[in-house]
């Protein structure tokens, strides 16, 4: 160590003191900085030098991590937790990797990042992410613009395709201030120069002459005939003339068969009323509105013993005229579905749960009497109120308090058919 005190005739204060002062200066502003040996101190300054030996590393240990920072570095060794000098560069650095991460969020799209506490760089980072976040609003709006553009071109082509390959349906093009039909693809002739003299005569061209507005959707019409017609409605340009375009088909025969597979998806094959399917989704439904009305949840007894007794084909009877004596006792308007084997539901409207009890007892009493004579005709019930003031339910939670109810009728009657069977 350069320039330290050695001199003869100093005291012995002045001489440690002098090397630790030497020592401390090397430490702030030398260079190269020579390790004080301890042991050239006296006893009592060589605790003083050991503590500048452990603040030499402390300022190695800063030095070495500022410069990883200031280059950039910010995962480089984290320094001692003892080394107090660093706690300033470990927040900044800790502040750096966090605007590092918010900076990959904000370059993979996520303009929600906002910094804080920064001063002039929160002010300029915020405001560069709102600059940001308002661009890609605008390259939405300019990529949404350009998609409807290219929706509108599609629709055009469709449309003249449909022109080219000569479709069985009607095209109709109406000039939008004359209301004249200019244009239909099904003329009476190829020397008629007529436009609106179609070949086939649709009751209500006149409807679609005098529609106020186009809307860009498609809709149906029923003429006088029963057909069902679907209009498709699209706006062009024709002949330098803004104009409406129809393009009408019959769906009659499609309607019929959808009805039929409808029919067929929603009713029981055998006995020709709503099936589980169709309970569901409508019971749900009525759940949801809150409609006034009994539900009433039937178990056809005995089903089980007339089958492996009696056969199926009468088995089916039995359930052929147990639904036919539920019809008998309820209105059309009401919902009868079976929903299982020997399990059916009732949903009667605007009724309270008294009155359908009574109707349900009634049907019992008929059903038995009309019976046949080798077994009992019986049914249980059980009857909950819906809607109105009556609790919410779901439809488990309806079903299983019905369910209750039922089997609490079954035991009265499985009680009066041991009295009976015979």
């Amino acid at each position: 160590m350069e320039n330290r005190a050695v001199e003869a005739g100093q005291t012995r204060e002045e001489r440690n003191c002098g090397l630790l002062f030497d020592y401390l200066k090397d430490i702030l502003y030398g260079g190269d900085v020579q390790t004080l040996s301890v042991d050239e101190l006296d006893e009592p300054y060589r605790r003083l030098g050991a503590g500048l030996q452990f603040l030499e590393e402390a300022v190695k240990e800063m030095l070495r991590y500022s410069g990883e920072i200031s280059r950039g570095n910010l995962s480089g060794q984290y320094p001692p937790r003892d080394n107090f000098l660093c706690d300033n560069l470990k927040n900044i650095s800790s502040v750096l990797n966090h605007l590092t991460w918010q900076a990959a969020q904000v370059a993979s799209g996520d303009y929600s990042q906002r910094v804080s506490g920064l001063g002039e760089f929160s002010d300029a980072f915020n405001t560069m992410t709102g600059q940001l976040k308002e661009r890609e609003r605008l390259l939405k709006k300019e990529r949404d613009e350009v998609e409807k553009r290219a929706v509108v071109i599609k629709q055009y082509n469709e449309f003249l395709m449909e022109l080219i390959n000569k479709r069985n349906e009607w095209i109709l093009v109406v000039d939008t201030e004359t209301k004249e039909i200019v244009y239909c693809n099904k003329r009476k002739g190829e020397e008629e120069t007529d436009p609106s003299l179609c070949k086939y005569h649709l009751s209500f061209c006149e409807q679609l002459r005098n529609w106020a507005r186009c809307d860009e959707k498609t809709r149906e019409i029923t003429d006088d005939k029963k057909h069902v017609y679907e209009i498709n409605t699209f706006p062009v340009e024709w002949m330098e003339h803004k104009s409406f375009v129809y393009v009408i088909s019959d769906v009659t025969e499609q309607k019929r068969q959808a009805e039929k597979l409808a029919m067929k998806a929603y009713h029981d094959p055998m006995t020709g009323i709503r099936n589980r399917f169709y309970y569901e989704e409508h019971m749900n439904k009525i759940l949801q509105t809150g409609e006034e009305a009994a539900y009433c949840f039937l178990d056809l007894d005995g089903l089980k013993t007339v089958n492996d007794q009696f056969g199926h084909l009468e088995g089916d009877r039995y359930i052929q005229s147990f639904v036919a004596i539920i019809q008998k006792n309820i209105r059309s308007s009401d919902e009868f579905a079976r929903i299982g084997g020997d399990e059916f539901a009732v949903i009667l409207y605007r009724c309270s749960g008294q009155l359908a009890r009574k109707k349900l007892s009634q049907a019992l009493h008929e059903f038995s009497e009309k019976g046949s004579g080798d077994y009992i005709s019986s049914f249980s019930y059980g009857v909950v109120e819906i809607g109105g003031s009556a609790p919410r339910y779901s439809l488990d939670e309806l079903t299983q308090i019905a369910d209750e109810q039922m089997y609490l009728c079954k035991r009265k009657n499985k009680e009066k058919y041991h009295i009976q069977m015979r």
